[in-house]
């Protein structure tokens, strides 16, 4: 199936762009989410009319998420957690801890956004997180995990 991209989405293209993709990806994932529209004419002619003002939209959105970027780089998140003698976790540190914590500190960020590269944190200590906040932005934080013996 052919699409309109309505956003940019990773591995696949630009605003703007047609791309053929497979139909489930479009019916189940592309079309609900707002990212795409099917490439007819009429929907070649709508995009065309409106593509200005989604230029606009797709560049507020970017330099709201560069400035978000900014406050967030650097930032360091303080979770306590119980843990045993040898530092290991009870249990584990996820992304949505980590976006639990970020919201408490005033960044509203969804769990989607915080990438784990390594998996949830099982150890007491620092360790390195990503946030992505738009395609094109990803913030670097650091997580600092606290063992609480119990």
């Amino acid at each position: 199936m052919q699409v309109i991209l309505l956003d940019k989405v990773v591995n696949l293209g630009g605003l703007g762009e047609i791309v053929k993709v497979k139909d489930g990806y479009a019916r189940n994932f592309l079309i609900p989410t707002g990212r795409a529209r099917r490439a007819t004419e009429a929907n070649k002619a709508e995009f065309e009319a409106k593509r200005v003002e989604l230029e606009k939209a797709a560049q507020a959105k970017l330099d709201e998420a560069k400035a978000q970027g900014e406050k967030l780089a650097g930032t360091t998140v303080k979770l306590t957690q119980k843990a045993g003698v040898d530092g290991r976790l009870f249990g584990s540190v996820t992304n949505s801890d980590i976006a639990e914590e970020l919201k408490k500190l005033g960044y509203p960020v969804a769990k989607a956004q915080v990438r784990m590269p390594q998996g949830p944190i099982k150890h007491v200590g620092d360790s390195g997180v990503s946030v992505a906040l738009h395609t094109d932005v990803v913030v670097d934080i650091t997580v600092t995990v606290y063992g609480e013996t119990a």
